[in-house]
Parts: C-alpha cells; sequence; structure tokens
C-alpha cells in the first residue's frame, strides 16, 4: 500500500458563484412590473376604464406593440399612454440587456468553474474516484474524506453533481463508461474507483473501462442482482459489495455479537478510540520487508494477521514471522503510531 501521506489531500473547495447578477435581473424585472401596475391605475384613474381594458392598454404600450386604442382617450389619456411608452421602453430595453449580460455571465462563469475542477483535478494523485452519487456513493465519498482523501465525483444527473459540489467535492459530468470521462477525473494516477450505479450492466462497464485504462486500480463495484458479483469480477473489480448481503450480514452480527461489531466499528471510526485499525503494506526495500512482527509489537504496534500474496491470511502471527515484500498486515495500535508506520512504508 502507498504511504498515506500521497494519497491525503487537502479538501478541494469548488467556487460559488456570485448572486448579485440574478438579484440584479430580479429588480428590473420587478420593474417591469410595477410600471405595468402604475400604468394600469393611471388608466383605470384617467380614462375611469375596467382594469381588463387599462391593463391590456399598459402592456401594448410598455411592449411598443402598436395596436390601436382600446377606447377613445381624452388628452389626459394620451398625455399618460406618452409618458408611459417612454418609460417603457427604456426600462424593457434595460431589461432585456441585464437578462442577456445575466445569461453570458453564467455561461462564463460556468466555464470558469469547469476549467477551475479540472485544474483542480489535473494536480492530483493517489485520490478516490467515486462513479455514482446516490446514498451509497455519497456515504462512500463522505467516509473517503473523513479519512483525508480527495474524491472526485462522476455522474450523469446535474442534480447529483450540485449536491457533490455543494459537499465540497470534485466532479465531472458524464458518464463513468466512458474512457474520456475516467481520464478527466484522473483514473490514471487514482489511488482507487468505487462504481456505485445503481444499474450492475453500468457497474460491469466502468470497471471494464477503468480496469484498461489503469491496471494496478484498485476497483470495489456495487452488485444489485444476484450474480451480478461474478461479472464484476470477471470485468477487474477487486472487490464486489451487494448493499442487501452486507445489510443482511451486519444485522446478523449485530444480532449475535452486539460488542464485537461496535468494538470494531468504534476502532475503524478514527478518533473514537485511543486506538485504531489499519491495513500496511510491505514494499520490496522498504523499512518494514524482513522486519519481524515482534519489532511491530516493541514499538507498540500489534500485528493482527499477515495477508500474503495469494490473499492467505495468517492469524495472530509469532513475533519471529519475518515480514516480506508484497505482504499486506492488518495492525493495530495508537493512531500516532499506525500513521507513522504507514508513513515509512
Amino acid at each position: 500500500m502507498a504511504s498515506r501521506a500521497t494519497g491525503r489531500s487537502s479538501r478541494p473547495t469548488p467556487r460559488r458563484r456570485d448572486d448579485a447578477t440574478p438579484r440584479h435581473v430580479r429588480l428590473w424585472l420587478m420593474a417591469v412590473l410595477l410600471t405595468a401596475l402604475v400604468g394600469t391605475i393611471g388608466y383605470v384613474v384617467l380614462e375611469g376604464w375596467n382594469l381588463s381594458d387599462a391593463l391590456y392598454m399598459a402592456v401594448i404600450t410598455l411592449t411598443t406593440v402598436g395596436y390601436r386604442e382600446v377606447n377613445e382617450m381624452d388628452a389626459a389619456g394620451r398625455v399618460w399612454t406618452m409618458l408611459l411608452a417612454v418609460a417603457g421602453v427604456g426600462i424593457i430595453f434595460g431589461t432585456v440587456g441585464v437578462v442577456a449580460e445575466a445569461v453570458l455571465a453564467d455561461a462564463a462563469s460556468g466555464r470558469r468553474e469547469r476549467r477551475y475542477m479540472h485544474s483542480q483535478i489535473e494536480e492530483l494523485r493517489d485520490h478516490f474516484i467515486v462513479c455514482g452519487y446516490g446514498r451509497v456513493g455519497s456515504m462512500v465519498a463522505r467516509e473517503l474524506v473523513r479519512d483525508g482523501f480527495a474524491v472526485v465525483v462522476i455522474d450523469v444527473r446535474p442534480e447529483s453533481l450540485v449536491t457533490a459540489a455543494e459537499d465540497g467535492l470534485l466532479t465531472v459530468t458524464g458518464d463513468g463508461t466512458s474512457d474520456a470521462v475516467l481520464i478527466q477525473a484522473g483514473v490514471t494516477r487514482a489511488r482507487g474507483l468505487v462504481t456505485s450505479i445503481d444499474s450492475d450492466a453500468n457497474n460491469v462497464y466502468v470497471t471494464l473501462s477503468a480496469r484498461a485504462l489503469n491496471p494496478d486500480l484498485f476497483i470495489v463495484a456495487r452488485a444489485g442482482a444476484e450474480g451480478a458479483d461474478l461479472k464484476l469480477l470477471q470485468a477487474g473489480a477487486n472487490r464486489v459489495v451487494s448493499p442487501y448481503t452486507m445489510a443482511g450480514r451486519r444485522i446478523a452480527e449485530l444480532a449475535l455479537r452486539p460488542r464485537v461489531v461496535e468494538f470494531i466499528d468504534a476502532a475503524m471510526s478514527r478518533g473514537h478510540l485511543a486506538f485504531t485499525m489499519e491495513e500496511v503494506e510491505v514494499r520490496p526495500g522498504g523499512p518494514l520487508d524482513g522486519q519481524s512482527v515482534g519489532a511491530l509489537r516493541a514499538r507498540g504496534v500489534f500485528t493482527l494477521a499477515v495477508v500474503d500474496e495469494p490473499g492467505t491470511y495468517q492469524a495472530n502471527p509469532s513475533d519471529d514471522r519475518v515480514l516480506a515484500a508484497g505482504e499486506h498486515l492488518i495492525v493495530t495500535g495508537a493512531a500516532s503510531q499506525l500513521r507513522e508506520l504507514s508513513l515509512e512504508a
């Protein structure tokens, strides 16, 4: 496992758009409505027209449509119409200009935000990509961020991307099955990818694409239907998770061994207890390569299990057990000690 120091990143904060322009537009639109209302009242008072005729005359005057007068007007009515037409032309054209400016500014702001987002993603290394920001994907991203990792969210739904951006995450708009979208999210530099889309077929395609682009990527895929887990593993997923299976298993474990489950949860939550658990890779030529389990114990780090290359677990190894490159350690100890060990590894 690579050092956590390279995997962690300060949480990026997407730029927020300025709300001054929309408020300015609303003020101009209110001015148009207010002018129409004042014009209507003027015709009612000066000419004695009913509300329908007065409103109709006010609108066609403001918009300079040029239809004939609804009713005959006296001198006061004509003066009122001229004043309303002059004021209306200024306000209408001013409003059109402000709305056009707001639309162009919004488009430019969107382009700037996308460029800013792209530049932020380009700087990431050893980050995580989450495909699908639904209930499962958002929970995954939250846990990864809490553990200090940078997260890039891929989704096709605008509302999901807005939520992800509000949560402080970098986002990429598009389909995770697309190579171009994955590359834009930095898949070739990523530490891992989690695909949690509701469709098993899409998860398979995401896994195939990501594995082809980055053979070393650690991929966790969500499986919904029975039998989908085998297809996802064949597509290249390192781990496959079925939310329903895991939920059922966890409920059963809580019913049978509640204290054990709560203890492990507390140890994995980083901060609830004085110690925690971690997975550490023994890198070739690294400080842990050739070191004994007893040496780690002397530092206050307890090895719960050693996982060799084929994935076989050796639980509670003896102190004279020598560690070899490529093995993974499941260790527990004080958070500061494990953090130091991860940096060394």
